[in-house]
């Protein structure tokens, strides 16, 4: 079963997943999460002092992170595309080709200022509740506030 229709201009970015996921197949997702939390947290990935440092340019430490990843991601992907790897259920892994349009520089300026002000981006944001930082909750709820605001906007917004 062919995941994109034959014409990959109508991707609209939503899950593309033929098969849903099982109470047991959500579970490893919940373990990696806690995993990768605990990581970021020794690692001080979700420090507020450390992303302040980064938009600061006073420490390498943030960029060093991204500059990682980013290189994991892009070789992660070409060995997928090189191989044709499936996903754990069998799903042939689909990669559309990016169109840039403008809304994603007022996205990435939008994301970037609420990224400096608060010290957190969406991945993070619940290893620092973990953490103790229970403040970080508004942060968590303003960043569920816009993402459920574009949802309902996206058909007004350039796309």
């Amino acid at each position: 079963m062919e995941l994109l229709d034959k014409n990959e201009d109508s991707f609209d970015g939503t899950n593309q997943q033929s098969k849903t996921e099982s109470f047991t197949g959500n579970l490893k997702y919940l373990i990696v999460g806690v995993f990768f939390g605990i990581v970021f947290v020794k690692a001080e990935i979700v420090s507020w002092f450390r992303i302040q440092e980064m938009f600061r340019l006073d420490s390498f430490h943030m960029y060093g992170v991204i500059g990682s990843a980013v290189a994991v991601g892009l070789i992660s992907l070409q060995i997928i595309k090189r191989f044709n790897i499936k996903t754990i259920s069998g799903e042939e892994v689909s990669i559309p080709p990016k169109q840039f349009n403008k809304g994603q520089i007022y996205g990435g300026f939008l994301f970037g200022l609420g990224w400096a002000i608060t010290g957190a981006c969406p991945g993070p944001l619940f290893a620092q509740i973990g953490s103790g930082f229970l403040v970080v909750i508004i942060t968590l709820l303003s960043a569920i506030a816009g993402t459920w605001t574009y949802g309902l906007l996206r058909s007004r917004l350039p796309h």
